[in-house]
């Protein structure tokens, strides 16, 4: 099974090509929504700092994978000609200085990363996340889009190119995102969130994790549920 952070890479490639091309390689072009050119895309590695986010069984926390991935998605973005906006490069916490608690200092980092991307109007936001869940047994990456106009046809052609060059056999469906998800609700902007994979699923997680440590060598050197089945979600409200 190809790398999550390869196949977003493929997909970075996609969304830089006007009009986008089908995933169906038959040169059918995606909905109108989807292929309409945007402004700059904009690269949410969720969580940071002391929110770590969701935690892997060896204690690798989601926000260091999310970073990993959003810095891998910048790189080839910006060979694409279409460098994005980062909400974050480093592992920190977005909020305001005098925020003091953690849940202080969550709530100001979210209202800060919806400030900086409704601060570019007509701007494209991704958002890279993993999902956990209690059961192990979940696994398969997949796409929530924000209830603004275009994000549902992003989503969806985003969902198909991971799962066909990632996991043909996984049968998630790109979704609205819940409203409990604040970042996702409160910007006018074409939007979709990425859960990338469940970190409670051993193979998944060692994947993942794997890709983590890749990432930070190579730097060194140079939720809701249906019918039963989890769908991903971001935790915590983001």
């Amino acid at each position: 099974m190809k790398h999550v952070i390869s196949v977003l890479c493929v997909l970075a490639v996609l969304l830089c090509m006007a009009p986008f091309v089908s995933p169906n390689g038959e040169g059918e072009a995606v909905s109108a929504a989807a292929r309409t050119e945007t402004g700059p895309f904009i690269v949410d590695a969720g969580h940071g700092g002391e929110d770590g986010g969701a935690v892997s069984a060896d204690g690798t926390q989601e926000s260091g994978i999310n970073l990993a991935i959003a810095l891998r998605l910048e790189d080839i973005l910006a060979f694409c000609g279409a460098a994005p906006v980062m909400l974050r490069r480093e592992d920190i916490s977005l909020h305001d200085p005098e925020a003091g608690s953690l849940k202080e200092k969550k709530s100001s980092d979210l209202r800060n990363r919806t400030r900086a991307v409704q601060d570019l109007s007509g701007a494209t936001l991704i958002s890279v996340h993993q999902n956990s869940y209690p059961e192990s047994r979940y696994d398969g990456a997949q796409v929530f889009y924000a209830p603004t106009e275009g994000s549902q046809a992003l989503a969806e052609y985003t969902q198909e190119i991971l799962r066909q060059t990632l996991d043909p056999d996984n049968g998630r469906q790109a979704k609205q995102i819940p409203d409990t998800v604040y970042l996702m609700n409160h910007i006018d902007n074409r939007a979709i969130l990425v859960e990338c994979g469940f970190l409670s699923n051993p193979e998944e997680e060692a994947r993942l994790v794997e890709e983590h440590r890749s990432a930070q060598g190579g730097a060194e050197t140079g939720g809701a549920e249906k019918d039963g089945d989890p769908e991903a979600s971001a935790p915590d409200g983001e």
